[in-house]
């Protein structure tokens, strides 16, 4: 007799799950001290999540992995020095909350969170020592407004207060808005034609080691157009690419 409700609380366990983290990030919303995982209380003003479950996100640790998978999306289509993402990006994950938070609930505390993870890592990594600058990927001037930040720019600004010796330099532009390309795959998005890139001075470029910073990474299609029109605009040294998740 108690073999039933066993299994049956073990199949609803996952949506059970699913459910309470829902719960916390929209009681995040409105009580911000609350950890939008777990709901713990025991949270500083200044991030999302508690320390536990900081430290049960799941990291890649590509940062420091040579010819890691995100590296391997741009071979043969963009010269790059290094890559990587610090998180796996995945559906109705913690991740995916986060991503969420920071471009579309104005949580501008969880770019701050995802860039002081960035920067670590970038720290402990050791292979991204010699960059000079970081350009945010930016927003058409529609989406900007709309949002009323760049979320790029809050993840560079997190990683420069662990590395405050790498200047933020955002002289990309993206002249106009264009068709969003989250549910497109890699051949459709290369479809889209011409990225509407400019740049306001590229001689801040000329020469330099630098870091291109994006949220997510999951074709790489975006990564790659702003690449290539650096490297025909800008004449830099490299272009190394980081970003907050890759998407499995």
């Amino acid at each position: 007799m108690l073999k039933f409700p066993f299994i049956r609380f073990i199949f609803f366990r996952p949506f059970l799950n699913r459910i309470q983290a829902y719960s916390a990030s929209f009681l995040h919303l409105f009580y911000p001290h609350i950890c939008m995982h777990c709901g713990s209380e025991e949270l500083s003003a200044a991030t999302v999540l508690c320390i536990a479950c900081e430290k049960n996100l799941p990291y890649t640790e590509y940062l420091s992995i040579e010819n890691n998978k995100v590296e391997k999306i741009f071979w043969g289509r963009v010269l790059i020095q290094e890559a990587g993402a610090s998180l796996f990006f995945t559906k109705d994950s913690i991740v995916q909350a986060l991503i969420f938070a920071l471009k579309y609930k104005h949580q501008k505390k969880a770019g701050r969170l995802l860039g002081n993870i960035m920067g670590q890592a970038m720290i402990s990594s050791q292979r991204f020592k010699n960059i000079h600058c970081m350009i945010p990927i930016p927003l058409s001037k529609k989406k900007q407004r709309k949002r009323g930040y760049n979320q790029a720019m809050l993840l560079c600004q997190g990683i420069q207060e662990k590395l405050p010796h790498i200047p933020i330099v955002p002289v990309l532009l993206k002249e106009k808005s264009s068709k969003s390309q989250t549910r497109q795959n890699r051949i459709e998005r290369n479809h889209l034609g011409e990225q509407p890139f400019n740049l306001i001075d590229p001689s801040l470029l000329l020469d330099k080691n630098i870091l291109i910073v994006d949220d997510v990474i999951t074709t790489g299609a975006t990564m790659e157009a702003a690449a290539i029109y650096l490297w025909s605009e800008a004449k830099p040294k490299s272009i190394s690419i980081v970003a907050a998740a890759y998407t499995i």
